[in-house]
């Protein structure tokens, strides 16, 4: 087969199994590589190219005011779904690969944003594709499978960095590593994507309807979310670096929290028949408080690891409860009412790291403290408008 003939659409419409290993590849891709890949590659970059502690959170703040940015694209424009997933992917692609070819930082800033953008496109349009053939399909417990992407891609990120630092592969050589796996994977998904089954999702037109008070909350809570589990996702590898100095030592807590975000979302799948989504979102929620305030609690190994399967065991389980919630809420505005909460969530993901600025003098003590309470005060919202509506 010639490459031509790799790109060339396909003629039959997905089968479940298709549509479930296309998101489960695009999320992996777009959260593993183009979101969070930068995590675990900041004490290496550290290393080799000399970068200070505020640059690499200047650059992580460029990716989430991408995802930002790109949400909100996602929430005005119409926009077919398959199309953002490929070229959202592939966008993925050449902006990790961009940063394994420069060593300008306004270029980096520049690609982190970009890489942000493409991110949130590809996640939107998972959701709105890959749930939306399931739905037709009657098989919504495959959406586990199809959000176990998020916590294999961050896991597989995790273990190269691991690989790379045993063979001192180096920053630049890993980016461009990253950047050519996430091209292979765009490109054994584009023939499936090029058909473009799924329709013109409706954040662009101009009859929109309007949202409910609990779709309205449900935005709110998620922008919680967002805020609350941002300050683990940025710096619980640099508090195991501080508190472990061996790499091979700390370097697991992230490949663990991968972990347990990709085997969380299976055991989710099934309780979803016995529990409501929004009922799940929030006891969720309260465990993923606890990940936040342990590492605070106690500077060992033992509640680094407690923290990273609270963490990753509930933050993607969360973002899939949301995004049922939304398609049961938000109706034939479902991809809008998606997209609204992923700006709200990039908000919170925002506002996290503004807040360890503004209590630096603290540490993460304060800003743990903040964020675990808004988790916590975001589930009691949850758990009451859940029993207000007579969800089980």
């Amino acid at each position: 087969m010639s490459q031509t003939d790799l790109l060339k659409p396909l003629s039959t419409p997905p089968t479940v199994m298709t549509a479930v290993l296309t998101g489960m590849t695009g999320l992996a891709v777009a959260m593993g590589i183009g979101r969070f890949a930068f995590t675990p590659l900041l004490p290496v970059m550290q290393q080799d190219v000399g970068l200070p502690l505020a640059q690499g959170s200047w650059l992580a703040t460029a990716n989430y005011a991408g995802y930002l940015v790109g949400a909100a694209i996602c929430m005005i424009v119409a926009i077919r779904p398959a199309w953002a997933i490929r070229w959202g992917m592939l966008s993925t692609a050449a902006f990790t690969l961009g940063m394994g070819l420069t060593s300008n930082f306004a270029l980096w800033f520049a690609l982190r944003f970009l890489a942000g953008a493409a991110s949130a496109f590809v996640l939107v349009g998972v959701s709105a594709w890959t749930m939306s053939i399931l739905a037709r399909r009657v098989e919504p417990g495959w959406s586990g499978p199809v959000f176990s992407g998020v916590g294999i891609g961050i896991c597989l990120s995790g273990l190269i960095c691991l690989g790379a630092g045993a063979v001192a592969l180096g920053s630049r050589a890993t980016w461009i590593l990253f950047g050519s796996i996430a091209a292979l994977c765009t490109l054994l998904l584009w023939r499936r994507l090029a058909k473009d089954a799924g329709p013109v999702w409706s954040g662009g037109e101009p009859e929109r309807g309007r949202l409910s008070g609990h779709a309205w909350l449900c935005v709110a809570c998620y922008g919680a979310f967002g805020y609350g589990y941002i300050i683990p996702a940025t710096y619980l590898p640099a508090l195991a670096r501080e508190v472990i100095p061996d790499p091979s030592v700390f370097g697991w807590v992230w490949p663990a929290l991968g972990a347990a975000a990709a085997i969380s979302t299976a055991i989710a799948a099934r309780c979803l028949p016995r529990l409501s989504p929004r009922r799940l979102w929030a006891y969720s929620q309260l465990v993923l408080a606890i990940g936040v305030i342990v590492p605070i609690c106690a500077a060992n190994l033992l509640a680094l690891m407690i923290a990273a399967l609270c963490v990753g065991g509930t933050f993607v389980v969360i973002t899939m409860a949301g995004i049922q919630e939304a398609r049961r809420l938000g109706g034939g505005h479902a991809a809008r009412l998606i997209a609204m909460k992923t700006t709200a969530f990039a908000f919170g993901q925002i506002a996290g790291p503004l807040t360890v600025s503004l209590f630096h003098e603290s540490g993460l003590v304060v800003p743990s403290v903040i964020a675990a309470s808004a988790l916590v005060a975001s589930s009691a919202s949850l758990g009451l408008s859940a029993r207000s509506s007579g969800d089980t």
